[in-house]
């Protein structure tokens, strides 16, 4: 497949860094170089994003392990051993061979960061993806955490909505980070958006919006976004390790001063307390970080 599909290029056209996006992509392979199969042996924490089979809605979901749970197995092929709890809307997907998925390993120890892209098999000890696209994203507004511990919790049951609480929400206001499933015609996409706490607004129970920060130029996500609305987002309590899942549709704004707004409308809510065993150091903000609005 492409580096770029017809939605990537839409976005690339109209913000005029088609020339930009074509050098950054040279970036984009198929293989798994030495230096990013070690990077990922070391990681606690994958996130996933891909299409409930049954819905067609589009989730992100934080998978946990010990350091190796993730790891290149071939040339283009990385092997997760484990998944997601029954519960977890994603757990269809993670289990159907063939499903497109996005995946998003970040290290917020040393603030980097590697993407794969690909279709899932099933193994004997949980699933693996054969990549289509790998590459590494640049630290800009990915928060520096400086250490984790592995905590036991027991995950607790998960509360389902349509639309946010007030705490919700209010979780939402205090994040510096989230992340952002999408999907196209040819594979799905997993991404993080960073920033200082107030960066995503919720202008109503069923709405949360946020800039979109200047990056490389690829528009990967913006550019699925164009191609397909269908979004899942992911907050994480990185102290606590509560992961709010949220589902809907995404759209973006450009305004006639070259600011880009990203607008969610949420279809589903899903929150499960201690879903995630890791409790992070508070974080040290990104010197990139545009102050949000006041």
């Amino acid at each position: 497949m492409g580096v770029y599909h017809r939605g990537s290029r839409a976005v690339q056209d109209r913000v005029g860094v088609r020339a930009a996006a074509d050098h950054v992509g040279r970036s984009i392979g198929q293989g798994i170089k030495p230096v990013a199969a070690a990077f990922l042996e070391l990681q606690p924490l994958l996130v996933v994003g891909a299409a409930d089979p049954a819905t067609g809605r589009v989730w992100a979901s934080a998978l946990t392990g010990t350091p190796g749970f993730v790891r290149a197995t071939g040339p283009r092929q990385m092997s997760v051993t484990g998944g997601t709890r029954p519960t977890d809307p994603l757990a269809a997907a993670l289990t159907t061979p063939g499903t497109s998925v996005g995946t998003i390993a970040l290290d917020p120890r040393t603030r980097r960061r590697m993407r794969l892209n690909g279709r899932l098999r099933r193994t004997a000890r949980g699933f693996a993806v054969e990549a289509d696209q790998v590459f590494s994203n640049c630290p800009k507004y990915l928060q520096r955490r400086h250490s984790y511990e592995t905590v036991e919790r027991t995950p607790g049951q998960p509360g389902r909505g349509g639309e946010l609480s007030a705490a919700q929400a209010a979780f939402v206001r205090a994040a510096d980070t989230f992340f952002v499933a999408s999907v196209h015609d040819g594979g799905a996409d997993a991404s993080h958006r960073g920033g200082n706490p107030g960066f995503v607004r919720v202008d109503s129970p069923r709405e949360l919006s946020w800039r979109d920060y200047a990056g490389n130029a690829m528009f990967l996500t913006l550019g699925n976004l164009a191609a397909d609305p269908r979004a899942g987002l992911l907050f994480l309590d990185w102290a606590t390790g509560t992961a709010l899942q949220l589902t809907g549709e995404a759209r973006t704004e450009f305004g006639a001063d070259g600011e880009r707004r990203v607008r969610f409308t949420v279809e589903e809510v899903v929150e499960t307390p201690s879903a995630v065993p890791l409790r992070w150091s508070p974080p040290e903000f990104s010197p990139a970080n545009p102050d949000p609005p006041g």
